[in-house]
């Protein structure tokens, strides 16, 4: 299929039809304005002794992102949880950010109802649903989102309470300072990635290209685990293919393995290997030892390099590219990135089973009971 698509502006348009490129055109923008509303944001709770994370999907990235990104920083645990019930452990000292972009996820209403039974404090954030109305009811605190967005084009907004929230408890520093220089540092990755730049001088596009007519494999480390895994994600929801996704050290106990007698395959494969100038040595020679092995096996390997100094920047400047290689490689694959049809058909046949039905009567009762 022919890469000039990429750099013809009106066939762009005419195939993103939802305008899913504009959102990662837009990024530094909205992660501006999502901080500055979660900035207003006060901390009615007393200081946590435990945080958990509670969504699913694009919602719940914003946890596993925040996690990596503070894990040197707080001194508490911190966990996201992608299930109908909260841990064990979740109590009265357990900070709770139930998130739900749409508000109708029904395992996220599920961890609702099981933070109030547990006493948790709870902060939710949505656009709209049985979520807001709820927490509306029984007086739990919230901030309520833009609506209209697709889910996972909605991460500025769903991810910066978080940091916000932990920084009010005083459990991070200066967050001001490094969300002020990694929008700075997302303004330049749309500088160099935007739609208008060719394919030649775009590494957003150059990379889309190299992998079209394969299935990524994203790898990271460190803080990078989350990128990676949110990089696989969009490759599924905006370019509608398989994707895979793994971590240093980890993945060189048991998946490099997997690439020894796979010859026959590699070539349906693209590994992209997340990077870091500022690599821990020993991380940097798992990374290499791995990527000569791998091309040595035959497989397709790119590297993706982070910018700016700050933790935050280094992320979300990664994310950034991921989110708009993904929409580049729908277009090459004439797919317009924003319906998921697939997800809307399991959510119709959740709805068979009853399971959300059964919550939100159980949460409504508990308003009545007030």
């Amino acid at each position: 299929m022919s890469q000039e698509i990429l750099d013809n502006p009106a066939k762009i348009m005419e195939i993103d039809k939802g305008r899913m490129l504009s959102f990662c055109v837009d990024a530094p923008s909205l992660y501006r304005e999502a901080f500055e509303k979660a900035r207003q944001i006060k901390a009615e709770y007393s200081k946590p002794h435990k945080i958990i994370v509670a969504g699913m999907g694009g919602s719940a990235i914003a946890g596993e992102l925040v996690r990596d990104w503070a894990r040197d920083k707080v001194l508490i645990p911190m966990e996201v949880c992608r299930n109908y019930k909260l841990p064990a452990y979740a109590d009265e000292g357990t900070l709770t950010f139930i998130i739900s972009y749409s508000g109708e996820t029904e395992e996220t209403l599920s961890c609702l109802l099981d933070a109030i039974k547990r006493r948790c404090m709870i902060f939710c954030i949505s656009s709209n649903g049985v979520l807001l109305k709820i927490a509306s009811g029984l007086k739990i605190q919230t901030i309520r989102i833009p609506s209209g967005i697709p889910p996972r084009a909605a991460l500025p907004y769903m991810l910066m309470p978080i940091p916000v929230m932990l920084e009010k408890f005083g459990l991070v520093p200066n967050l001001h300072e490094e969300v002020s220089e990694a929008i700075s540092v997302l303004e330049h990755v749309c500088s160099k990635n935007s739609p208008k730049i060719p394919i030649k001088e775009n590494p957003s596009k150059d990379l889309a290209a190299k992998i079209n007519g394969k299935i990524p494999v994203v790898y990271g480390f460190g803080f990078y685990s989350s990128v990676a895994q949110r990089f696989k994600q969009q490759f599924n929801e905006n370019s509608k293919i398989p994707a895979f996704w793994n971590s240093f050290p980890e993945l060189n106990h048991n998946e490099i393995v997997g690439w020894e007698k796979a010859k026959s395959i590699t070539e349906v494969f693209s590994v992209v290997l997340l990077r870091d100038r500022d690599e821990p040595i020993e991380v940097k020679s798992h990374i290499e030892a791995a990527k000569e092995i791998l091309i040595d096996k035959g497989v397709d390997v790119h590297e993706v390099w982070c910018m700016g100094r700050g933790r935050l920047a280094k992320m979300l400047s990664t994310i950034l590219i991921g989110d708009f290689t993904s929409v580049y490689l729908a277009i090459l694959r004439r797919m317009d990135p924003t319906p998921v049809e697939t997800i809307s058909k399991i959510k119709e046949a959740l709805t068979r089973v009853g399971t959300k039905e059964k919550t939100v009567i159980e949460l409504q009762n508990l308003i009545s009971g007030i």
